[in-house]
């Protein structure tokens, strides 16, 4: 697929990138082939496979919720540089 000079410098500019004359049309050529590869996968007969995110299957395995023994208040705060007794005091930062 051959991309115009427009578009390579359009994509360049989306892209923050500031390419030299040489560099728009090597790059062009190279998107181009990448488009070429891209639109024979595009021919792939794929009406029969499901989409997925993964290839493997891959669950997340949570624990149950179970409330546990933990620092005092008192305990947390205590290495605090600076509190107000109850909550942990920082700088305001605009």
């Amino acid at each position: 697929m051959a991309l115009s000079r427009e578009t390579v410098v359009k994509v360049a500019s989306l892209a923050r990138l500031e390419l030299t004359d040489a560099e728009v049309e090597l790059f062009g050529g190279q998107l181009g082939a990448i488009l070429d590869y891209v639109a024979q996968l595009d021919e792939l007969d794929v009406s029969g496979v499901e989409p997925m995110v993964h290839v493997e299957d891959v669950a997340n395995v949570f624990r149950d919720d179970v409330v546990q023994p933990s620092l005092s208040r008192t305990d947390a705060l205590a290495n605090a540089p600076s509190t107000d007794g109850r909550c942990f005091l920082v700088p305001a930062i605009l």
